[in-house]
Formats: C-alpha cells, sequence, structure tokens
C-alpha cells in the first residue's frame, strides 16, 4: 500500500469506528437488535477492523521495521479473532431480535445471551479486543522510534484500542467519547503519514 493509501485507510477506519457507536442504537434489547442501526453500526465497526489491518501493514511498509512488522501480525491475528463474534451479533442478533418481536416470543432473546456471554465467544472477542490493542500499542511504539513520522501520530489510536474493552461498560455517552476518540487517533496518524509522504 502507499502511504497515502495507508493515510486514507487510518482516516476512514476511524471514522467507521465514531459511527459504529454514533448510528448503533443505544440499548441492548431486542427493539434494538432489530433495529437497521444495529446492523449498519455493527458493519462499520467491522469494515474498521479490516481497514486497520491494511493501514498497519502499510505503516510496516514505511517503516520497515522488526517492530511495526509484528504490530503488523499481531493486528491481523487480534481482527481475525474478533470479526467472527461482531459477525454474528450483527446478524443473527438482528435475526433473533426481529423474531422474537414479530412473534411475541421475548423468551427468545434468551438465546442472544447465551450466545454473547457463551465461553469460547466471548473469549475469542476477549482476546482479538486485546490482541489488537496490543498491536496498536507496538504501531505506536514503532512510529515514536521512526524518526520519520511524528511522535505522537500514533498514540491517540493505541490509546483508543487500549481501552475498547473497558468502554463497553461505560455509559452512552462515554462509549460516544470513546468513538470521538477513536476519530480522532485514524486521523492524526494519517495527517502524519500523509505529511511525510508529501516530504
Amino acid at each position: 500500500m502507499t502511504p497515502r493509501l495507508t493515510s486514507a485507510a487510518f482516516a476512514t477506519g476511524g471514522l467507521l469506528f465514531l459511527l459504529y457507536i454514533a448510528v448503533r442504537p443505544a440499548g441492548d434489547d431486542a427493539a434494538a437488535m432489530a433495529s437497521p442501526a444495529w446492523v449498519a453500526g455493527h458493519a462499520a465497526a467491522m469494515i474498521g477492523f479490516i481497514l486497520l489491518g491494511l493501514a498497519v501493514l502499510g505503516l510496516h511498509q514505511v517503516l520497515g521495521d522488526r517492530l511495526s512488522s509484528r504490530a503488523t501480525v499481531v493486528t491481523w491475528i487480534g481482527a481475525g479473532l474478533t470479526l467472527p463474534y461482531y459477525g454474528a451479533e450483527d446478524f443473527g442478533l438482528n435475526v433473533i431480535a426481529q423474531r422474537s418481536l414479530r412473534d411475541g416470543t421475548p423468551a427468545l432473546m434468551e438465546l442472544a445471551t447465551e450466545f454473547r456471554f457463551g465461553t469460547v465467544p466471548v473469549t475469542m472477542f476477549a482476546a482479538g479486543l486485546l490482541l489488537l490493542g496490543v498491536g496498536a500499542v507496538m504501531a505506536a511504539v514503532a512510529v515514536w522510534r521512526s524518526g520519520t513520522l511524528p511522535k505522537w501520530s500514533g498514540v491517540a489510536l493505541a490509546l483508543g484500542f487500549a481501552l475498547f474493552i473497558p468502554q463497553f461498560f461505560g455509559p452512552y455517552p462515554l462509549r460516544v467519547a470513546h468513538g470521538v476518540l477513536m476519530l480522532v487517533g485514524g486521523v492524526w496518524a494519517a495527517v502524519g503519514l500523509w505529511r511525510a509522504s508529501a516530504r
């Protein structure tokens, strides 16, 4: 990937993570899960994870060091472990919630709870997000050490991914603030790369 395509991946990914929480309904009930906004919000996050993997690969191509290479591998593994959970939440829970509302069978929503907190899916999900956080921190350290990119340009995005799991337990306004942090981090990284490529 060229530096400018990498910049675009960082910036677009950051925007999608903000849209994820801004579009996604605030609740976790059947009405929220059955809505098109639930599907759109989670789809935005999934595309964001994919773009992050591409962006970190592009960053490695710019820096060419061992740490950014490792950050790429860790980020890709993290995205691979995270995406199945997001896909099931997006499409599976949407279908369950629609059926529950249509048939008037609220007990169906117990299936959503069983999935979301099942041992295997939640372990994969948590491990994937932890690895994404580690990969983002590694990428930020590689940027800091590079001497070719602005030192601070990777810090905000790394902080956003480090806080990805904790933000799930906060109130909705805090989650929106986290989305703003992700946008700022993505744009900041993109601007640093863009300016470096222009030089």
